[in-house]
């Protein structure tokens, strides 16, 4: 049983340009007394085809956590502009969070950057030049629909001691004794 749930997430300040910082106004149920952090993170994915250029745009530890109800902002800059191959794609962000760096929860949304003037569903449209100025992009988060994902973790050492000394006894497969009777 998981024993932080985030209750809700709130996208702010959106849409926005795309120079200005992400927030996140979280909510979160903690339902016993953790004995550590937990590490929130916000990741921007720069594209869908190489994770390597995704950007950890924020990285913090929230602790110590009472019981109850627990709200904060989570705020991260803007990626960098010039490590995204391309700015008008549709992409991800994603906000985790970590407890003793096992990750429990990941939500993600979809985000839409568009240029000013540039509608390229239209026919006859013609991109603006790159580099693209930045002052002109209007960042859209998707807030109505993320992509919530929950991972099973041990949130006590005891468990996580347990799990390991399970996993590091080999495994003994049972004998297999045939016996034969035979009777003259």
């Amino acid at each position: 049983m998981a024993l932080v749930n985030v209750v809700n997430m709130l996208v702010l300040d959106n849409p926005t340009n795309f120079s200005n910082p992400f927030q996140f106004e979280v909510t979160f149920e903690c339902l016993q007394e953790l004995d550590d952090d937990l590490e929130w993170k916000v990741i921007y994915v720069s594209s869908a085809e190489d994770a390597s250029r995704d950007q950890v745009l924020e990285e913090i530890l929230v602790g110590p956590v009472p019981v109850g109800i627990n709200k904060f902002v989570l705020q991260a800059d803007a990626p960098d502009a010039k490590l995204i191959p391309d700015l008008l794609e549709v992409t991800v962000v994603l906000v985790t969070c970590s407890f003793r760096e096992k990750e429990f929860l990941r939500v993600g949304y979809y985000v839409n950057n568009e240029h000013e003037g540039f509608d390229p569903s239209q026919e006859d449209a013609v991109p603006p030049p790159k580099p693209y100025d930045l002052n002109k992009v209007q960042r859209q988060i998707l807030a109505d629909k993320p992509r919530v994902t929950r991972f099973p973790i041990s949130w006590n050492k005891d468990d996580e001691q347990q799990q390991q000394q399970q996993q590091e006894q080999p495994q003994q497969q049972p004998s297999v004794t045939e016996s034969t009777n035979t009777t003259t």
